[in-house]
């Protein structure tokens, strides 16, 4: 007999697995394959994975060949003689990058390697043996009601609902961070590189937020953090904004007590709701509007200015405005001066308005602020009222010749 018609023999002796419609051979003495249940199994009580190599153990209960670093239980991983986390098993192609590469991928999860989601245009990691990411509902769930979390570690709940390795600070429910015993609060996780800085480092540098670690705002000459899931900080459109002003150009961030809004559009939008009863109203702008209506007719108080008929991103806010002719008349309260505003921001504000109404523009921008001028406020009023008075004879007389005047009162 030739050896080509023996190899042929054997090839046809081979036992397939019993399971309907697999075709992997059967494993050992048994009738099955290993994802079947063939082989040796665990001798760990309701395990039901595979023994590995010469151990009575799978894996997660320390059987197979371990990792040679000191105190280290995890499994050295193919080949190697270290686990993932010390390097062993193939590593990921990237630059720099010391993670292990994930599944038959060649790179780590972060540099897209593995198993992604399958939802559109989502560049996360599938989760588990589902076909999605922990955001889109893969990997196994909390199982807190209404709870739409992903489960941590070996629990059965999220962070939230106390799963996880909690920290081991005396009445801390806090779930502890990284590879150390403690939340955050209480030194767990990495921590900031810099001098007597106490805080944690965030996300994949070793320098906290304040010292210019974590995401940073892209927008050009701004060095602060970028927020949630953005590439920007708050004051430049990042993180999660208000749901009723988000389209507008000076939109503002979302607050997790205002159920997303953000504090102005609450109060506008839900006048009827408690919250809305303590949130601060501006009284000083108030103030303002209720002296220009005793005095004048027409005034539009805090309302988007935009173009009609079109599809037009500039939806500024002016604090009070009337067009009288060929020129907008626009009144600011600039309380405290507006001295945490950004200068350059405040010209982009000019510009944006310019865009909208192409005429002339006078601007009386008012500081109501006594301990600034050491006025009374009453006197302060009585002069603004004096001054929009002159500037709607000037531009009733068409005496305003340029195309922007700013008028401060003040300051």
């Amino acid at each position: 007999m030739s050896q080509e018609y023996c190899v042929v023999i054997n090839k046809r002796k081979k036992r397939l697995c019993v399971e309907p419609d697999c075709k992997s051979g059967a494993i050992g003495k048994t009738e099955k394959c290993k994802k079947h249940g063939g082989g040796r199994r665990c001798v760990e009580q309701n395990c039901k994975s595979g023994a590995r190599d010469k151990t009575d153990k799978c894996i997660a209960h320390g059987g197979g060949k371990r990792c040679v670093e000191p105190n280290c239980s995890a499994s050295a991983i193919g080949k190697t003689d270290k686990c993932i986390a010390h390097g062993g098993g193939k590593r990921c192609i990237e630059p720099n990058c010391k993670s292990g590469a994930e599944g038959k991928t060649d790179k780590c999860v972060s540099h897209g390697g593995g198993a992604r989601c399958v939802e559109p245009n989502c560049t996360a990691s599938a989760q588990g043996k589902t076909d999605k990411c922990i955001a889109h509902g893969g990997g196994k769930r909390c199982i807190e009601p209404n709870c739409k979390s992903g489960a941590e570690g070996k629990t059965e709940k999220c962070k939230k609902h106390g799963g996880g390795r909690r920290c081991v600070e005396p009445n801390c429910t806090a779930g502890a961070q990284g590879k150390t015993d403690k939340c955050i609060a209480h030194g767990g996780g990495k921590r900031c590189v810099e001098p007597n800085c106490t805080a944690s480092a965030q996300g994949k540098t070793d320098k906290c937020v304040a010292h210019g670690g974590g995401k940073r705002c892209n927008d050009p000459n701004c060095t602060a953090s970028a927020q949630c899931k953005t590439d920007k900080c708050v004051a430049h459109g990042g993180g999660n904004r208000c749901p009723n002003c988000i389209d507008w150009i000076d939109s503002r961030g979302g607050r997790i007590q205002y159920d997303g809004y953000c504090a102005t559009c609450f109060k506008r939008c839900f006048p009827a709701d408690a919250r809305s009863k303590v949130i601060y109203a501006h009284t000083k702008e108030i103030m303002v509007r209720n002296k220009i209506n005793e005095n004048f007719e027409g005034f539009i108080h805090d309302r988007p200015l935009y173009t009609g008929n079109c599809d037009c991103t500039h939806r500024r806010r002016i604090d009070h405005r009337k067009l009288i002719g060929n020129t907008m008349l626009a009144t600011e309260t600039d309380e405290f001066c507006h001295r945490g505003y950004d200068a350059r921001d405040e010209e982009i504000r000019y510009d944006d308005l310019f865009m909208i109404h192409s005429g002339k523009w006078i601007f009386i921008r008012f500081n109501p602020d006594s301990n600034v001028s050491n006025v009374d406020i009453d006197d302060k009023l009585d002069t603004l009222i004096e001054t929009m008075k002159e500037c709607i004879g000037r531009i009733e007389r068409e005496e305003n010749t340029e195309l922007v005047e700013i008028i401060k009162l003040y300051y």
